[in-house]
């Protein structure tokens, strides 16, 4: 059945409305019918920058339990605008005091005003990637393993779940999941890019397909990559102690190790990377 150009805005639950979006979108429906729990509206906008603490956000943002705005669905659609946000939170707690959160929504401009320029182009690689790794030895599609959650490593496993759960993930978790699937599993930031927007409620070409640029070093200076001993920081030691594959953890070794690891043009293409050190 195709969209109607005017969707139906009074249900008496939740669940009448899913079953309204499924007749509407079946496609969609047949990849996931779940419903994020992420409310919609101006109201519950207005709601979530009014409870916004801006001031805790530069120094706690980068943990998972930190303090973020969450406003990202809504300003994907416009129900808030950036400079709206801009103009609340600098009203409220006074511009300088809140740098780094005005810093964020400006990048978020920039992106969108890259996409303008660009359009489809935001899907090509906008600068030649800095892995030293040929373009060919990267895969075009995301392994079922990873796109099921069953790559054995709970941190992923999470970030698959919640994402596909709750149409979300914190930022962070962004990086590492985007860092995991190029890196470690030599796939093109373009199937994972896709495979985000096909979940996120707030996800949009612009800040999603530049940020796994980013990560790919194909928009940045070199590759995004991390360690456990990072993970494992801004996650408090969430997912570590209870994964299965925490004695031979692919991302437990030091920096420079990873990279020659990582980035070694010896290492056969498409291979996934297994680490050559474990730990008890």
């Amino acid at each position: 059945m195709a969209a109607s150009n005017q969707l139906r805005r009074d249900f008496q639950d939740r669940d009448e409305m899913r079953q309204h979006l499924m007749e509407q979108f079946p496609d969609a429906a047949e990849v996931d019918s779940r419903l994020s729990p992420i409310p919609g509206g101006r109201g519950a906008a207005e709601s979530r920058l009014n409870q916004f603490r801006a001031l805790q956000y530069a120094g706690s943002r980068n943990f998972l339990d930190g303090e973020v705005s969450g406003l990202s669905p809504y300003t994907r659609y416009s129900v808030l605008t950036i400079a709206e946000v801009q103009e609340f939170v600098a009203g409220k707690f006074g511009l300088y005091r809140v740098y780094k959160f005005v810093q964020e929504l400006a990048w978020r401009d920039y992106w969108q005003r890259l996409y303008f320029q660009l359009g489809e182009g935001i899907w090509q690689d906008r600068e030649k990637n800095k892995t030293g790794i040929d373009a060919s030895c990267y895969s075009a599609a995301m392994p079922d393993d990873i796109v099921h959650g069953q790559t054995g490593l709970a941190c992923m496993d999470a970030f698959t779940n919640g994402l596909t759960a709750n149409g979300y993930l914190h930022n962070h978790a962004r990086m590492w999941f985007a860092a995991y699937v190029i890196h470690w599993r030599r796939v093109r930031w373009q199937a994972g890019a896709r495979w985000f927007l096909q979940h996120l409620v707030d996800g949009d070409p612009a800040s999603n397909n530049l940020s796994w640029q980013w990560v790919a070093s194909t928009f940045s200076s070199k590759p995004y990559f991390f360690n456990r001993e990072n993970l494992e920081r801004y996650t408090n030691g969430k997912y570590c102690e209870q994964c299965p594959r925490r004695n031979a953890c692919p991302f437990n070794a030091g920096y420079e190790t990873l990279a020659a690891e990582l980035f070694s043009p010896a290492r056969s293409c498409g291979s996934k990377y297994e680490p050559s050190h474990t730990h008890e």
